[in-house]
């Protein structure tokens, strides 16, 4: 019986993203009738503004909006399996601090010299390829760290340590920075999902791809280490390469979604919780689709309630998850006595 009602669920999940995923599309400022819309697709005859509007702004939105959830809820998931840590999210490495590095040296840079980024041309991607360097070097140092330290817990330390150090290197710029580069960083600290477009897009999906594929060939290695790494390393698993190959996967995956979206917070977190809840497994098997499915389905239902339907008006989408993923995890842990029951 539980297995059917397992089966029911993991059948259901994908229809309800295929839902989401229409509803997101069908959604904006400017009301564009649902036949409108299918005609689009199908190459019927439609006003030249609705296809310009659906093809360039509308899908590559919900496509980052679904590329997006999966991203951080499959390296939330890595996480807190490698840390044996029901807190862990995509972001403890510093990986998205050391972005925020990158973001803020380019804006507040340019601003000394009197340079707006609208000035430049690809300014766009220039705050990605910054981003991604402020990523790659965090990555870097913690791999380098990784090859000294013996435990997880103690590579999470040196995580939350650089994390906090270029925190506190960002702080101090954005103190002898005026009014106007602040509030442009902290615009790119909202996180925004209608940014992108196509070129842009591909990018990110092909590191979505490559961070997904690692993943696959962790799936026995991070069931092992649900029952410690000294049990991990009597089954023959490689701790090192293990580790290395997990800091990769959540580094494409998460330092992706923050070089071209911004930081975005608690997807990664909350959604490895809710499949464990909904499937009751801790196998990665069978958890990781689960985690895709209903990652996106978070991500995209995020961004519909941000574009608060009926109004031109469009939220940040970094409140939107953190408004409903801090109450899906305060919930969790009042539901569960013992927090560590979920990973092992």
């Amino acid at each position: 019986m539980n297995k059917q009602i397992d089966w029911m669920r993991r059948m259901l999940l994908p229809l309800v993203t295929l839902l989401f995923l229409v509803i997101n599309i069908s959604l904006g400022s400017v009301p564009i009738p649902f036949s409108s819309i299918i005609d689009v697709f199908i190459g019927g005859d439609v006003k030249d503004s609705w296809e310009l509007i659906i093809w360039h702004f509308r899908l590559p939105k919900a496509l980052t909006a679904l590329l997006v959830g999966v991203a951080l809820s499959v390296s939330g998931l890595q996480m807190q399996t490698l840390f044996r840590n029901p807190l862990a999210g995509p972001f403890v490495l510093g990986i998205s601090s050391g972005a925020s590095l990158g973001v803020a040296l380019v804006i507040f840079s340019f601003s000394i010299f009197g340079i707006t980024l609208s000035q430049i041309v690809g300014g766009s991607w220039l705050m990605i390829i910054a981003a991604s360097l402020g990523a790659s070097l965090v990555l870097l140092v913690v791999l380098l760290a990784a090859q000294r330290v013996k435990d997880s817990m103690s590579l999470l330390i040196v995580g939350l340590m650089f994390g906090s150090i270029t925190g506190a290197i960002v702080s101090v710029m954005q103190f002898y920075s005026s009014d106007e580069q602040i509030q442009m960083f902290l615009i790119w600290t909202f996180g925004s999902l209608g940014g992108l477009a196509w070129d842009e897009l591909y990018v990110l999906g092909g590191m979505v791809v490559v961070g997904l594929s690692l993943n696959l060939l962790l799936l026995k290695p991070l069931n092992a280490l649900l029952l410690g790494e000294r049990y991990a390393q009597s089954m023959g698993v490689n701790l090192k390469l293990t580790r290395w190959l997990i800091i990769i996967s959540t580094s494409l995956l998460a330092g992706g979604v923050t070089a071209f979206c911004g930081p975005i917070a608690f997807v990664g977190l909350a959604v490895p919780h809710m499949a464990r809840l909904l499937f009751t497994t801790s196998n990665h098997v069978k958890l990781l689709p689960a985690v895709i499915w209903i990652g996106a389905i978070v991500m995209l239902f995020c961004d519909i309630v941000a574009q608060l339907p009926g109004s031109e008006q469009v939220l940040p989408i970094n409140a939107m998850t953190s408004l409903i993923g801090a109450p899906i995890v305060i919930w969790i842990i009042v539901r569960k006595r013992n927090m560590n029951n979920q990973l092992s």
